[in-house]
């Protein structure tokens, strides 16, 4: 199908999807969870990613090869998720606030699903069950398009998916997936006016760039991760090490992966040996991929590794590799993170309750973590069954994007003859 039909099929799945009540749709849901994990689905969908990563390999980097990569886990995990989604409270139809006036009238201000969302993301094939499960939940059609890359495998997650959408009377335009994979399918989701009701990017700097400057539907701005860590001066050390390891090297290809670790001037001396050793030759004798640091002057006159350019600290790796900067108090962290963050995800590591607090309240991020890692930016980890996205914006959405994300409202207002 072209672009254009396939925003037309969309548009016609909508309001079938909107009027379609909480059990109808949590019954589809289960049956694309079960569809998925389906022998001669599992065996369509392992196929086509092979197919992926055999197209993908020498032209992507290893980090990003393991985020298109799927098994049979990683499907299970995918269905897991659209269930933990069927189980949640339905959205549509909640009341956000009522109000009776003196007159009598009774105003309720409603939740109502957006109509049709699009998405379009890179490399990760989960993404493609994830955005159909939260769309189909919040009673929105939903067109996916993802980097080409993963075509063969979201196709065959998309034909999966279908089936539960069919077996329980849903139509399965409701789920669909753009053929084209060229830049001309992307700006015809951002100039579709009238078909798309919102436009969710998921990736780098530059698509979420071109969405923000190029969309004449509405936009939120999600994903790109500058993720900072400050190490305060009365910080756990041990508990520190722990925390910046999983942030940085646990899945370093996501973008609530650390970025940026900032530490204090007073402790300096004593921690970033142990943060090398740590991250270099540690994990090298485990066996694990080292982590390449990017140090500022001051950290490179303590521990060897490689001098931080101009724009390391304004980069989103996606790979091992942590830029160090050694500053001087809480409030110099601060500054940096304000003149260097994405607004993602930050945290503090401290035993200082008044650093903990001026850090929480000054840093303008939509996660701000105290002594935890920022790899708990999630979805599923914030108990929304999975994610949309993670919005870096301030209007309507903000941080992990679930069912309420993905519902507006309207304002439904009960009278008896009421007139002005």
């Amino acid at each position: 199908m072209t672009t254009q039909e396939i925003l037309e099929a969309a548009r016609g799945a909508k309001t079938a999807v909107a009027l379609s009540d909480s059990g109808t749709r949590d019954s589809a849901l289960l049956g694309m969870a079960d569809a998925l994990c389906a022998p001669e689905s599992m065996d369509a969908i392992l196929a086509a990613n092979a197919e992926d990563m055999a197209a993908a390999k020498g032209r992507i980097s290893d980090v990003m090869l393991d985020r298109l990569a799927l098994t049979p886990q990683r499907i299970e995990a995918m269905a897991k998720g659209i269930r933990d989604v069927a189980a949640l409270p339905d959205p549509v139809g909640r009341v956000l606030s009522r109000i009776e006036r003196p007159n009598g009238l009774v105003i309720e201000k409603t939740a109502v699903p957006m109509g049709v969302i699009a998405i379009i993301y890179e490399s990760r094939p989960n993404v493609t069950s994830d955005a159909a499960a939260l769309a189909i939940k919040s009673g929105n059609a939903c067109i996916l398009r993802c980097g080409k890359e993963a075509w063969r495998s979201a196709n065959a997650i998309v034909q999966a998916l279908r089936q539960g959408l069919r077996a329980n009377g849903l139509p399965e335009t409701a789920v669909c997936l753009i053929e084209d994979t060229t830049h001309a399918s992307a700006n015809a989701l951002m100039t579709a006016v009238g078909y798309v009701d919102l436009l969710i990017p998921r990736g780098g700097a530059g698509l979420i760039r071109a969405c923000v400057e190029n969309a004449k539907v509405p936009c939120i701005q999600t994903g790109t991760g500058i993720c900072h860590i400050f190490v305060d001066d009365t910080a756990d050390q041990t508990k520190a090490l722990d925390i910046i390891e999983n942030a940085k090297a646990s899945r370093p290809s996501v973008c609530n992966a650390e970025e940026v670790c900032l530490v204090h001037s007073a402790i300096a001396s004593e921690f970033l040996p142990k943060l090398a050793q740590r991250l270099g030759p540690d994990r090298t004798a485990k066996g694990l991929h080292p982590v390449e640091l990017r140090l500022d002057e001051r950290a490179a006159s303590l521990i060897p590794g490689t001098p931080a350019g101009p724009k390391d600290f304004d980069t989103e790796f996606l790979d091992y590799i942590l830029a160090v900067k050694v500053v001087d108090s809480v409030e110099e962290a601060i500054a940096h993170i304000a003149a260097h963050s994405t607004g993602h995800s930050e945290a503090i590591l401290t035993r200082t309750d008044a650093h903990a607090a001026l850090f929480t309240a000054a840093v303008d991020s939509a996660a701000v973590y105290v002594n935890c890692s920022t790899r708990f930016t999630d979805g599923g980890e914030f108990g929304l069954g999975c994610e949309m996205g993670i919005s870096t914006q301030k209007l309507h959405a903000r941080g992990p994007m679930g069912l309420g994300e993905l519902c507006s409202y309207k304002y439904i207002i009960h009278g008896n003859g009421q007139t002005r």
